[in-house]
């Protein structure tokens, strides 16, 4: 974890000497007499929650990121792909921050300049003013004070909104609140940062202690990361408004699976293990949600699988399902619509994608042996490095053969994929995949290990008759009775 603890470490050395910073350069200063270590320990807090609401964007500029992981050594010393967990811990880090800096202003500042002496205020005259702030409501209803509160109180919910139990729904709360809660109230408050920005920089420059512009410095601290955060969602949204595409293939399996096949847009490039974002205005316009990559670069379509745990998600599958039919002879899933040329074509949701963005399984290239471990719909990243090599074996033969092929050959000469999941159904929804693996993989490159927990293992007496039908029906017909492959 040397990575991370380097980064923590400096994160955490930058927010010690800010803050230590400003509350020695306020320990120095005439409001120190009539406010005392209040006003320091406020003014530290705040300098060191301009510094974090600038670096909290940065662990979501995913472009940026992708482009660093891919183009960059730095990955060698940075962990990328920790991005979405700094920016939890950067967020708790402006929590701190703001609980103390509104923690002080509140509850000791206000309260002992209220109660100062004349000559004790004569000092302060040149901040608050020549007449006495004469209630606390004086500081409450200017400019400061309102922005300041409003913030907090939209942090707030934007925090609690977003911690697991309200995101993922595990509380079991009554049913007008629970309808308050879940993804999309997630996805909504977090989106209230637009708001809490700009108050941030208006709260930053009215302020009490500070008059010359020079020494308002929260524009400062939030220029570049806005900046460059802003052409990423302009980016993301010119970008995913032309990679419009066309749906090829839709398949429900068990285990509550949704399999799409889209075509590709032009110039669309990506490297297995990568994930796209998917929106659906149907559902909704304004989310986008992450899904792994399942198809192989060298594949003519772009594939994905969405397993069904959330509002969006149930919602997408139910759009997609009323189009469906069952399958015919030979085809795989519950339900099936093939979008083939010259059939009554049903209406389909229309699809926006963005990306492709990096991802930690991207580096399988580099090795000569993979070991992959998936555990039931997990295992969508490794199913496209999966396939990548089998389109590898499937370029080596066509050589051996006489066919030129373009594709540049990688170093990968095993791959080993342990595949766990839960339920029988699961193994239908990489079927194809896995008797493509076993028809061209002549060498035995690729090992394929499957496992169904809700089995009991080999030897036990309550698995003894399906252990026997496997040995059977595989000796008979070559295909296992459990996973159908």
């Amino acid at each position: 974890n040397w990575k991370r603890i380097w980064v923590l470490a400096l994160w955490f050395s930058i927010c010690a000497g800010l803050f230590a910073w400003k509350f020695i350069q306020y320990r120095h200063r005439a409001v120190f007499d009539v406010m005392g270590y209040c006003v320091t320990t406020a003014k530290g807090a705040a300098e060191t929650t301009k510094f974090n609401m600038a670096i909290i964007l940065l662990p979501v500029c995913r472009n940026t990121i992708t482009w660093l992981r891919s183009r960059t050594k730095l990955g060698v010393v940075v962990p990328f792909d920790d991005n979405i967990n700094f920016h939890k811990v950067v967020a708790w880090g402006i929590a701190v921050g703001v609980g103390l800096h509104a923690g002080a202003h509140l509850t000791c500042d206000f309260p002992r300049l209220l109660h100062a002496t004349d000559d004790e205020y004569e000092p302060m005259e040149q901040f608050f003013g020549e007449e006495r702030p004469n209630n606390y409501w004086w500081f409450v209803k200017g400019t400061e004070g309102w922005t300041g509160v409003t913030m907090v109180v939209l942090m707030a919910i934007a925090y609690t909104l977003a911690q697991p139990w309200f995101r993922r729904n595990r509380l079991n709360l009554p049913k007008p609140i629970k309808k308050l809660t879940g993804f999309n109230a997630f996805w909504y408050s977090h989106h209230l940062f637009i708001i809490v920005y700009a108050l941030f920089i208006v709260h930053g420059y009215y302020l009490y202690l500070s008059k010359k512009w020079y020494k308002k410095t929260t524009w400062m601290y939030l220029a570049v990361p806005m900046l460059l955060y802003a052409c990423e969602r302009l980016i993301r949204a010119f970008r995913s408004g032309y990679k419009s595409v066309k749906i090829l293939k839709v398949a429900v399996y068990p285990g509550n699976v949704l399999s799409l096949h889209m075509s590709k847009p032009q110039g669309f490039k990506y490297t297995s293990g990568q994930y796209i974002f998917v929106n659906c205005a149907d559902v909704s316009p304004f989310q986008w949600h992450p899904f792994s990559i399942t198809s192989a670069p060298g594949d003519n379509y772009l594939s994905i699988h969405i397993r069904t745990l959330g509002d969006w998600t149930s919602q997408l599958k139910a759009l997609f399902s009323k189009v469906c039919q069952p399958p015919s002879v030979n085809q795989s899933g519950l339900l099936r619509a093939d979008i083939g040329k010259g059939e009554n074509k049903p209406r389909l949701p229309k699809l926006l994608i963005d990306g492709p963005y990096g991802a930690p399984a991207q580096d399988y290239k580099k090795y000569d042996v993979l070991l992959l471990v998936g555990l039931g719909i997990g295992a969508t990243p490794l199913i496209s490095i999966v396939k990548d090599v089998l389109n590898n074996i499937k370029q080596q033969n066509e050589i051996e053969e006489g066919v030129k092929n373009k594709r540049k050959p990688f170093a990968t000469k095993r791959a080993y994929f342990y595949w766990v999941t839960r339920e029988q159904g699961s193994f239908e929804w990489f079927r194809g995949v896995m008797n493509e693996v076993a028809e061209y993989d002549r060498d035995g490159m690729i090992e394929l290990h499957n496992y169904c927990t809700s089995v009991y293992e080999e030897g036990d007496a309550r698995s003894a008759l399906i252990t026997m039908l496997q040995s059977l029906q595989h000796a008979k017909s070559g295909v296992d009775i459990v996973s159908g492959t």
